[in-house]
């Protein structure tokens, strides 16, 4: 159903909201370093869910805390293969829920899990005690993405200062596994959350999502034979013999790039395969008789997942046919974590529109729009559940890299779009 574009706040009430914006800007920066001082690496983000859902209990809202249990969504649309134990995967969900609804409701989800550090040394300052230098806050997790988490709190916030609350179904959805399968979210819908809108306040440097890429995980096992090195000709080098492999793949992430995307027409290179891991061998004297890579790959809209693993594995296969011994050993592809389907955001104008007023209010100027080169939770409001999904979150720098930080000034400006959003998609009425 097409819905209409809200009609426009009074100009005094936009001012009164970015001053109660403003008012608590600095308890806002406090709560972003409290959460990003939480090493809520992947499968250990129960704490921090801990305080999530204690600080959303604090503000009057009913809190949904559950552990997510893998037979509500393994057989859902857009569920990724699990490869690590779910023993502390918790979601949280807060809702606020008017005296009378008249607005329209609304998702405002984040992710909880962050991404491992790397070597300490090569932080300026630990990643996990938070520490400000001008208008940047850095920490493991700030930009990616508990600082958006954060705004979207903190928007509700700001109309509360006004005695005010959405006249409207707010989800304030706190997920994990966003890093790896995006099961968090997924998990969000088996439980029956659905609302008019969803914004995923990502770090997007305060520009709008326009389209996403697929993405998907998966490993190559390679078998050697093993040898003295002294007689090393005799043996397989399982190690060396992945070169080759990567080598082919990196031919098809050309090939790939080639055929370029409207989305993506103006990227230099958007469709990235990375090798992010690998190991093998038992023995430096040894010919090693074994060797595992892992690879994360990128692909366009209207390539289907089935045909992108036939294409992976089909370059496998011809590039291990040329190898005497993996010719007649192959090499087996496992998937794991992610198969990520892209995503196009369609339809939504109405919320489109609202949230581009919303930063034109604040800024004086249109956000410009962006297709990224990764994935976000976005993709499961949209592709499975009918749901407008906008991307839309602060400025950061060095995300998955060292000294990862966020513009504590995005942070402000998203904090307001997103409360004058809320106050025009949702309406507002006094608060109880």
């Amino acid at each position: 159903m097409t819905q209409t574009v809200p009609a426009e706040l009074d100009p005094a009430l936009i001012k009164q909201i970015i001053a109660a914006v403003d008012a608590g800007f600095e308890e806002q920066c406090q709560l972003t370093e409290k959460v990003i001082s939480f090493p809520s690496l992947r499968g250990q983000e129960a704490t921090a869910q801990d305080f999530m859902a204690q600080t959303y209990r604090s503000r009057g809202l009913s809190v949904d805390h559950w552990k997510i249990d893998l037979g509500d969504i393994q057989h859902l649309p857009g569920f990724s293969p699990v490869a690590v134990s779910y023993d502390n995967a918790f979601n949280v969900v807060a809702t606020h829920r008017p005296r009378e609804a008249t607005g329209r409701s609304l998702i405002l989800n984040g992710h909880m899990d962050v991404v491992p550090t790397g070597p300490l040394d090569l932080w300026t300052k630990p990643p996990f005690h938070p520490w400000r230098d001008g208008d940047w806050l850095y920490g493991r997790g700030g930009g990616d993405m508990k600082a958006g988490l954060v705004c979207a709190l903190s928007a509700f916030d700001a109309l509360s200062r006004l005695g005010l609350q959405p006249a409207a179904n707010c989800y304030f959805q706190s997920v994990t596994e966003e890093e790896c399968t995006g099961n968090g979210a997924l998990a969000c819908l088996a439980r029956g959350y659905r609302a008019d809108a969803a914004i995923i306040p990502e770090p997007s440097d305060m520009c709008l999502v326009a389209g996403q890429l697929g993405v998907m995980w998966f490993q190559v096992k390679l078998q050697g034979r093993p040898a003295h090195v002294g007689w090393a000709g005799t043996g397989s080098n399982a190690i060396e013999a992945s070169f080759p492999i990567i080598a082919a793949l990196h031919e098809l992430e050309a090939k790939w790039n080639a055929a370029r995307h409207q989305n993506w027409a103006d990227h230099p290179h958007p469709i990235n395969f990375v090798v992010s891991k690998i190991e093998g061998g038992d023995w430096t004297s040894s010919v090693p008789a074994w060797c595992t890579f892992d690879m994360r790959i990128s692909f366009y809209p209207g390539m289907k997942l089935e045909q992108v693993r036939r294409d992976i594995e089909d370059t496998v296969r011809q590039a291990a046919g040329n190898h005497p011994f993996l010719a007649n050993n192959p090499p087996q592809v496992i998937y794991h974590g992610f198969q990520a389907e892209p995503y196009i955001v369609t339809g939504g104008e109405a919320a489109q529109a609202t949230l581009r007023r919303s930063h034109r209010s604040v800024t004086g100027e249109d956000p410009a729009d962006v297709s990224l080169t990764a994935t976000t939770d976005a993709r499961f409001f949209g592709l499975y559940a009918g749901i407008p999904a906008l991307v839309y979150g602060p400025k950061a720098i060095d995300i998955h890299g060292f000294d990862e930080r966020v513009s504590m000034r995005s942070m402000r400006d998203v904090t307001c779009t997103i409360a004058l959003f809320m106050a025009q998609w949702c309406g507002v009425e006094k608060r109880n």
